[in-house]
């Protein structure tokens, strides 16, 4: 039998899941390679053969992207799957026009081929763009379902970076497991929320073995989704965060647009900061995209310890790095705060990048003034403190989900930026959990 010859196009997330699930053990596909982009360092590496299976004794190579029309010609490939997120949907049939162009079939995905069934209940929290606030969202749901005495179990989309064999199936408990894990400041910033409040996360590459795993000690999955992809588990309530900051963005990105049209609870959030034009014109997309979703209205505000440092000063604020650069948000919680309490400057840190920080500013030149906080690795995370002590400034802004004084050496005093989702009237997430938890 003639196999169908594969290439997945991925950012160490979806790909990966994609396979596991639908290409690992099938004969009739030979997947030559994955092709990676947004995540700086995971191309030219392999999916390992302890992950690919039987199939694959020799693993499978990751390539750049940018080589992804060579591969198809070199391979004989017969059919790409596109599988990443938060890119429009411009770009991707850009990318569908690059392989239809060499003869190859162009695929995407969909949730019925590649979501996994639980034997638990199971609650999504995914979004429409990177950075509406689905991580408060997600910490509200788990704090509601703890408190009516459910034993639930977070599991997060996936953010493997380092050694994917070791990265299988993690489980995390303790702060002590982030060291274990050898995680990145991305990892660390999902994480840490949950075992503050007492809670337990999973993430990792082999998403049945991980859910498997989780299913042993959870009454209730909570899948907790980033990049504002589609879960990876079938989900018996599906709740979607919305951002007015960026409406219209809800109908133009992939696969947001998805999440949108499949959601039975849309949370408008951020009402306190946006224009109420926004916000109304945000509400009327939701109500013509998907008119029987359960709409609820919120709020993340914000609480700076030690905020009277701010009046006055001169700032470098530095925020979530995958919300500033491929999603696009122009602030975050960081420069509402140095707005809000009167700082009397927002220091622009890019004359004092180095290294893979500078390269980042120089592929997301609407990031700025801000420092994003990229640390995909060891060598960024030094690069990231290098810039960071470099810039002359008086006063630090720290509006990431992590104390970043845990991970980096800052040489100059820091106030921090926390926020919490706060609905607004009913229905809120309170009132629609309750019949689900009956």
């Amino acid at each position: 039998m003639t196999k169908t010859k594969i290439i997945i196009m991925g950012a160490a997330g979806r790909d990966f899941h994609n396979f596991n699930v639908a290409f690992r053990n099938n004969p009739q596909y030979e997947v030559v390679a994955f092709t990676a982009t947004q995540i700086p360092g995971i191309s030219d590496k392999m999916y390992p053969a302890s992950l690919s299976g039987d199939l694959y004794p020799n693993g499978i190579p990751i390539h750049p992207e940018e080589e992804l029309v060579d591969l198809i010609s070199r391979h004989q490939v017969n059919r790409v799957i596109f599988a990443y997120s938060d890119v429009t949907h411009e770009t991707v049939m850009h990318k569908a026009s690059a392989v239809l162009a060499t003869g190859a079939d162009f695929w995407l995905m969909g949730p019925d081929s590649t979501m996994l069934k639980s034997s638990k209940p199971v609650v999504s929290v995914c979004a429409t763009r990177t950075g509406c606030g689905k991580s408060q969202t997600t910490r509200k749901v788990m704090q509601i379902l703890k408190t009516a005495g459910k034993r639930v179990v977070a599991i997060r989309h996936a953010m493997p970076y380092g050694n994917l064999a070791r990265q299988k199936a993690q489980r995390f408990a303790a702060l002590e497991d982030f060291k274990k894990h050898d995680c990145t400041i991305e990892e660390m910033e999902e994480y840490e929320p949950y075992i503050a409040m007492g809670g337990i996360v999973y993430a990792g590459v082999d998403y049945e073995a991980i859910l498997r795993e989780a299913e042993q000690e959870a009454e209730i999955i909570l899948w907790d989704g980033g990049n504002n992809d589609i879960p990876f588990y079938a989900s018996d309530l599906e709740i979607v965060v919305t951002d007015p900051h960026r409406a219209g963005h809800e109908t133009r990105y992939h696969p947001g647009e998805v999440n949108l049209r499949r959601a039975q609870v849309v949370i408008i959030n951020k009402m306190d900061t946006a224009e109420v034009s926004e916000i109304d014109k945000l509400r009327h997309t939701i109500a013509s995209t998907n008119p029987k979703a359960t709409v609820v209205e919120a709020a993340s505000p914000i609480t700076v310890e030690k905020k009277e440092k701010i009046q006055g000063k001169r700032v470098l604020v530095i925020e979530d790095g995958p919300t500033l650069t491929h999603g696009e948000m122009p602030y975050g919680a960081g420069t509402i705060a140095a707005r809000q309490l009167g700082a009397s400057e927002i220091i622009d840190p890019r004359p004092w990048a180095v290294g893979s920080i500078k390269d980042t500013f120089e592929k997301y030149p609407n990031v700025g003034p801000l420092l994003p906080a990229m640390g995909y690795g060891p060598e960024q995370i030094r690069e990231l403190e290098a810039t960071l002590n470099a810039v002359d400034c008086d006063l630090v802004i720290i509006g990431t989900p992590i104390d970043l004084n845990r991970v980096v050496k800052i040489q100059k005093p820091t106030v921090r930026v926390t926020y919490e989702l706060q609905e607004i009237g009913t229905p809120n997430l309170q009132t629609i959990l309750t019949p689900f938890l009956a």
